[in-house]
């Protein structure tokens, strides 16, 4: 399965993008913001990785679909977004992402948002997507904002960064289709003018 947008490919991993992803995640600014990935971040820790979502994409009853952010202008992996914890009896999903930080501010993270919601939505008929990040993580609060999901709650130290070690307060997103579908006609405006600088 591969997803062309305007800027990008969202492509399955190939085992060739191991350096791509220890020059994206061997980053303490990137990694502290996630639960599973530690640091340092290794060709081993990537490898183990890409392989792991290699498998998952060979299953029928898949837990995640992993796609690496391939920016087209520059033939490079500058990331990587899923929709994992998939739960076919709930109809419902959480998203992830990460993207390396020289690729920050300039909207890929959006534009592939788009893809992956109209998939979770339209193609895997899900009815719920939620996700979570850290209290401080002002960023990614804004972004999914920006993408029409809905504050449910904080969690005080709720969850831990691998990375850190460090023990987070967590603020807990959630999106509907009906929601994402009328959210997703601003962000495509958003986008577009992105992509026209």
């Amino acid at each position: 399965m591969e997803i062309i947008t305007k800027r990008l490919i969202l492509r399955k991993p190939k085992i060739s993008d191991w350096i791509n992803f220890v020059g994206g995640l061997n980053d303490i600014e990137v990694s502290k913001n996630l639960v599973v990935h530690p640091y340092p971040y290794t060709k081993k820790d990537a490898v183990e990785d890409i392989n792991f979502v290699i498998g998952e994409w060979k299953k029928k009853d898949k837990f995640c679909y992993s796609f690496v952010i391939e920016l087209k202008s520059e033939k490079k992996v500058i990331g990587e977004i899923v929709i994992y914890q998939i739960e076919n009896e709930s109809e419902k999903a959480t998203l992830g992402y990460w993207v390396n930080r020289n690729y920050w501010r300039k909207g890929y993270n959006l534009e592939a948002s788009i893809s992956i919601l109209d998939l979770a939505f339209n193609k895997l008929k899900l009815k719920k997507i939620e996700d979570s990040t850290w209290v401080e993580n002002s960023a990614s609060n804004n972004m999914l904002k920006r993408l029409g999901f809905k504050f449910e709650g904080m969690l005080k130290k709720s969850l831990a960064s691998k990375a850190t070690g460090k023990i987070h307060d967590v603020n807990y997103y959630g999106l509907f289709k009906n929601q994402w579908r009328m959210a997703r006609p601003k962000i495509i405006k958003e986008v577009n003018k992105k992509t026209k600088k």
